[in-house]
């Protein structure tokens, strides 16, 4: 069990829970507009047959494979990546590889395979997902790169958590919509903000050792800002989904709480005071991707009459 329990914590699987509720979001979003044909079903308004219909629920649980693979082999090659800069810096020289709890060679073997699972599930969901694997998996991994020569790495970040809700909508539909679009480039600005609160902690490494990084390119104050500003657009990507979707009153519940919780984050942390910096980044995200997530779900369950 503990060498299970290394890889977990090199991955840090427990932040699975930015972007798996959005992935959710976009697969319940997607039942409806589902096609009778082919391995796509259609859930029969007023009853729960079409939800428990083997299909879905094997579809279900391949894009859950999807999300837990592809985040596992993402996080794993960054930390393959990273490993000397991981080493140098105080807040991260804890970390598995550069700790010596788990071996740069064993890292690299956990993202291969992950990646190799990864692609055999998406086959078993359908051709597009498939043939479109091979960008998500170029995407996630680009990103552990993208600090060498990019203060927009924070961005990189959040197309790659993005795919979560379109990726999962086109497990199910096979086409693409305007819909799980807008909680795609929610997520985009999401993500961005907060990655760019995460990484006020490492402002000054980053300078010293000429990575790039919002932060290090602004300072922690503008840095703060331009966080402010993406979670804005983010704001008003879940609003403008929220009306088009036309929703049920019970997405503004869930709507009102991850706009809340935005603000909060906000609040919690300032240029001179980083203390609650992981109480920003993990609890406050965390909460408002898994509440939003059951309120969007719950209002479609009403709004379809499941």
């Amino acid at each position: 069990m503990k060498p299970i329990k290394n890889y977990l914590s090199l991955v840090k699987f427990s932040h699975t829970i930015f972007a798996m509720p959005f992935a959710l979001i976009g697969f319940f979003l997607a039942i409806p507009q589902a096609s009778v044909t082919g391995r796509y079903v259609q859930v029969v308004p007023g009853t729960m047959a079409g939800l428990l219909s083997p299909i879905l629920l094997q579809k279900l649980v391949l894009v859950l494979v999807c999300m837990v693979t592809a985040r596992n082999a993402a996080m794993a090659f960054n930390r393959y990546l990273d490993r000397h800069f991981d080493a140098l810096n105080p807040r991260t020289a804890i970390r598995e590889i550069p700790a010596g709890i788990l071996s740069a060679e064993s890292a690299f073997r956990f993202v291969i395979g992950n990646s190799i699972v990864f692609v055999i599930a998406t086959w078993f969901i359908n051709p597009l997902c498939f043939y479109l694997s091979f960008v998500a998996l170029f995407v996630v991994l680009f990103y552990s790169y993208t600090k060498r020569f990019t203060a927009l790495c924070h961005l990189v970040l959040g197309v790659g958590l993005s795919l979560a809700p379109i990726g999962a909508y086109l497990a199910v539909t096979g086409s693409f919509a305007l819909l799980p679009l807008l909680f795609s480039f929610a997520v985009i600005f999401w993500v961005s903000g907060f990655d760019i609160i995460y990484a006020l902690q490492d402002a000054d490494f980053d300078k010293a050792n000429q990575l790039n990084s919002i932060p290090a390119a602004l300072g922690k104050k503008n840095a703060l800002l331009v966080s402010r500003i993406l979670h804005v657009c983010s704001a008003a990507c879940v609003t403008m989904a929220g009306v088009y979707g036309e929703f049920h009153w019970l997405y503004f519940i869930g709507y009102g709480v991850f706009i809340g919780l935005l603000i909060n984050q906000h609040r919690l942390v300032k240029p001179h005071d980083l203390s609650k910096v992981n109480l920003a980044f993990m609890t406050n995200n965390g909460i408002a991707s898994v509440v939003f997530a059951i309120f969007v779900i719950a209002a479609l369950f009403f709004q379809y009459g499941w």
